[in-house]
């Protein structure tokens, strides 16, 4: 494709010249027959038919001065993205006629898979790597942290260090598993999987809990509504835990409360006061920190809308809109079969 790519370069214009060529020849002679018919020289039928034979012709060398840019356009649409080859995308199969200007959209389209694939490849690697590399230490660490605390004459000091340890591992896992979401490109099933929404959030309230365990902070589930999603349940339980987390990161003590509504879900946490700021401060939390960004990229990749409000000195409320739900009932249904 190179060889031919750059054997084009001396047609600039090729295109434009021969489709000019083409109407001027055929402007010429409906000229012509129109001066034959008006001197009486041909019959009125006879110009009618010169002139409909003059565009049939006009059109048929159009169509083919056309041919490279709809061979082009044949394999653009057959190639999908996802094939990590450039053969696929079979570039080679332009004819060694092709116009410049085709060439040079071949050669940027040429580039453009080149980056594509290179994509597709670090992708792959990097999930596979990162889904193995990271959760196997984590894996070891929450088992050996599970050992110490059975451990009968640990310290008080000891019992609090293993506490932070299972603590940092379980919020290391979810941001590992928020990542690995965000990395991938499309998960298999994504739309095919249904699932109830409270009962992931009675499960990722569970899991709040014993990463808060020993921190004077409440979790509360309120259930006024019941609702089912289509889509992927990791990736709404993660979008669940990161606000829950950002709102455990803002107060010092309270009550988090995660409200299940008609088509929404919302996260609302008392505001700090004044002193509980200043010490929030030291300890870095932030309330437009990682867990809203990794919220939000979640939120803008599933088409889950995601709105922030802060009521000065009363609370903050993260809400996330669903605009397509299903009822429960169905999915129960699916779940019992």
């Amino acid at each position: 494709m190179d060889s031919r790519v750059s054997a084009a370069t001396s047609r600039v214009g090729a295109f434009r010249r021969r489709i000019a060529w083409v109407f001027g020849l055929q402007f010429v002679a409906v000229v012509i027959i129109c001066i034959m018919g008006i001197y009486g020289v041909a019959p009125a039928p006879a110009v009618i038919a010169a002139i409909v034979i003059t565009t049939v012709l006009a059109w048929i060398a159009t169509r083919r001065e056309w041919r490279p840019v709809r061979a082009l356009a044949r394999l653009v649409s057959r190639w999908d993205g996802q094939q990590p080859s450039l053969e696929a995308l079979r570039l080679d199969q332009l004819t060694s006629h092709t116009d410049a200007d085709v060439a040079s959209l071949a050669r940027g389209l040429q580039g453009f898979a080149t980056r594509i694939a290179g994509y597709n490849q670090r992708e792959r690697n990097f999930t596979r790597d990162a889904s193995h590399e990271l959760r196997s230490p984590l894996t070891v660490i929450k088992m050996s942290v599970d050992m110490l605390a059975d451990e009968e004459h640990i310290s008080e000091f000891g019992s609090r260090s293993v506490r932070r340890i299972k603590r940092a591992t379980l919020e290391m896992e979810a941001l590992v598993e928020a990542l690995l979401i965000l990395a991938r490109e499309s998960d298999a099933g994504l739309d095919r999987e249904c699932f109830i929404v409270n009962d992931v959030l009675r499960q990722e309230l569970e899991s709040a809990r014993e990463v808060l365990l020993g921190r004077p902070i409440e979790l509360q589930l309120e259930e006024p509504a019941h609702f089912a999603l289509r889509g992927s349940s990791r990736a709404f339980a993660v979008l669940c835990w990161q606000l829950i987390r950002n709102a455990c990161q803002q107060i010092e003590q309270g009550r988090v409360v995660v409200t299940v509504l008609p088509g929404a879900v919302s996260v609302s946490g008392p505001a700090e006061s004044p002193a509980a700021a200043d010490v929030l401060r030291v300890r870095g939390a932030d309330r437009h920190g990682f867990e809203l960004a990794i919220a939000q990229r979640i939120s803008d990749r599933f088409g889950w809308p995601l709105e922030l409000q802060a009521r000065s000195g009363h609370e903050n409320i993260a809400r996330i809109r669903f605009p397509q739900t299903l009822p429960e009932a169905v999915v129960r249904d699916t779940q019992q079969q």
